[in-house]
């Protein structure tokens, strides 16, 4: 029995070191309750002093985003599994607004929306706290868009030519290689110090680490950070990932940096709001979307921007994505978007199985930046490429029923035929602005014009090949200045080259002078090329 006996001193020892740094203070805090929790929502009472996007914290640890301030109870979705979360459990207002991190440490890593990462590599460093939604740069912080943002893509710079600081929609059906134009435009800002942003909202996990797998293979992850909310994951996620994306970009541009951001897509973003709504009771309005549908996007893409030399003249570029069923861009959330950006890639899904690819639609797409966002070399090129291909499409249909067309028409017919197979460009390889300026401007000046078709894209590859190996001053112009230094120069390298350039058939490549120049003629007697202004800025 002796040895059970109780060691008082022992005791009080142990009680005196756990209290030694014991400071007792008297603080104030509301806690509010659980009112009924389900499908991802938590209705919570008891909390006045609440604010919208305001972070509270459950009982278990999880945290909330209030979302709906009612007289008498907070709507407030739960950023993880509610499982944990019971009726009448407490919950505590943490007084902070939803905050992602932002900074160089994000570069090269895949994180969730909330800036957490997921690719397995350790925590993020060199970062900083910011709020997730930030009001918008005003008018006078801002500077039209000048500097181009290369895609690499020939359709593109050429036509519906990207600026830095504006916001271009890319729009088809699925599977028309929304993406890869995407993915394309990160690779080719290898080396011109923009950093980019790939949010990807509602895809399969799957996909996602293909998509990053090839920027990693490319060497694009360098400079580039995946924001990624799986279609596994909760519907607030999907809500809120384009909005952390964005944080992000918005930091960089802020400290006079130029970054890309590409929302993939932001259909899936809109279907996910609807769901928070609906469950959270707000009224529905068309196609069940919440009445704020179009403020969820209008917040978000202006917060794109080109900013104004006294903000340090940083740059926002957005490539949004939307999906569209069986090409119809009159639908609510395409609509909506449209009036939003400034302007649109269309891809066509019949060009896309024709073997078109990228399958740009000529005729509806348009940059309303125009050629304010174009080196001077590539308009020079450029020259009446667009309305050359809109007139080639209307022909084409005319040509489909078997009528007699007059020489200036067939010879149309032709050249539109060569330029669209010139226009054609494979996966993951983006053309620089030089290599885009010999190819396009072989083209529009009917150096392809005598070639059978299927030589078009050998004559390309040999024609830069030439003009890398002689003309190597040519090009680094076009680089570094944006100008052809010499046309003369340029054009006579271009047509040396086609001049012992071998066809498939055994006749040469340099086009009829006196014939191009007749249907150029006529082409321009015909008042069927616009102005370039009126082309690039009037088609809205």
């Amino acid at each position: 029995m002796a040895d059970l006996q109780i060691n008082t001193d022992e005791i009080t020892a142990a009680l005196k070191a756990n209290l030694a740094g014991f400071t007792p203070s008297v603080e104030q805090t509301t806690v509010g309750r659980v009112l009924e929790v389900g499908d991802g929502i938590a209705r919570v009472s008891g909390l006045p002093n609440a604010a919208v996007n305001e972070m509270l914290r459950f009982e278990n640890g999880l945290v909330g985003l209030a979302l709906n301030l009612d007289e008498d109870s907070i709507g407030a979705v739960v950023l993880g599994d509610v499982e944990g979360i019971e009726e009448g459990q407490t919950v505590v207002a943490t007084g902070d607004i939803l905050s992602v991190p932002v900074g160089d440490g994000l570069l090269g890593r895949v994180v969730n929306p909330l800036g957490e990462p997921v690719d397995g590599k350790g925590p993020l460093t060199n970062v900083q706290p910011r709020r997730m939604e930030i009001q918008a740069p005003g008018i006078t912080g801002r500077k039209p868009v000048h500097e181009p943002m290369q895609t690499g893509i020939k359709s593109i710079d050429s036509l519906i030519p990207v600026g830095r600081g504006q916001r271009e929609l890319i729009i088809g059906d699925r599977k028309t290689g929304k993406t890869t134009i995407a993915l394309d435009t990160i690779l080719n800002q290898k080396g011109l110090g923009v950093k980019c942003i790939y949010v990807a909202i509602g895809q399969k996990a799957s996909t996602v680490a293909q998509s990053v797998a090839t920027l990693e293979e490319l060497g694009a992850m360098e400079y580039t950070t995946v924001v990624v909310a799986p279609a596994s994951d909760p519907a607030p996620f999907k809500y809120l990932a384009p909005y952390g994306g964005c944080a992000m970009g918005q930091h960089w541009m802020e400290n006079g940096e130029h970054s890309l951001i590409v929302y993939d897509d932001l259909s899936k973003q809109a279907e996910a709001y609807r769901q928070v709504s609906l469950l959270l009771r707000r009224p529905p309005g068309r196609e069940a979307f919440p009445g704020d549908v179009f403020y969820l996007h209008s917040r978000l893409l202006e917060r794109a921007a080109k900013l104004s030399d006294e903000l340090g003249a940083g740059s926002l570029t957005a490539l949004p994505v939307i999906e569209t069923k069986a090409g119809d861009v009159s639908a609510f959330i395409p609509t909506n978007v449209i009036s939003i950006t400034d302007g649109q890639i269309f891809l066509q899904d019949d060009l896309f199985k024709s073997g078109i690819r990228p399958a740009v639609d000529v005729g509806i797409s348009v940059s309303r930046v125009g050629s304010a966002a174009q080196v001077k070399a590539m308009k020079t090129a450029t020259g009446t490429l667009k309305g050359d291909l809109q007139q080639f499409r209307e022909l084409e249909a005319f040509a489909a029923f078997g009528s007699d067309l007059d020489a200036v028409s067939k010879a149309q017919l032709e050249r539109g035929y060569r330029l669209t197979e010139l226009l054609k460009q494979g996966v993951n390889s983006p053309y620089p602005v030089d290599e885009q300026t010999v190819s396009i401007y072989a083209g529009t000046r009917g150096y392809l014009d005598a070639l059978p078709v299927e030589d078009v894209l050998r004559f390309e590859a040999e024609l830069l090949a030439w003009f890398r190996t002689r003309h190597a001053d040519i090009m680094n112009s076009i680089k570094n200045d944006g100008v052809i230094p010499d046309e003369d120069a340029f054009e006579a390298g271009i047509k040396a080259f086609a001049e012992q350039f071998q066809t498939s058939d055994g006749s040469g490549a340099e086009p009829d002078a006196e014939a191009q120049g007749d249907a150029q003629a006529e082409l321009v007697d015909s008042d069927t090329t616009l102005p370039e202004e009126d082309i690039t800025r009037d088609e809205d």
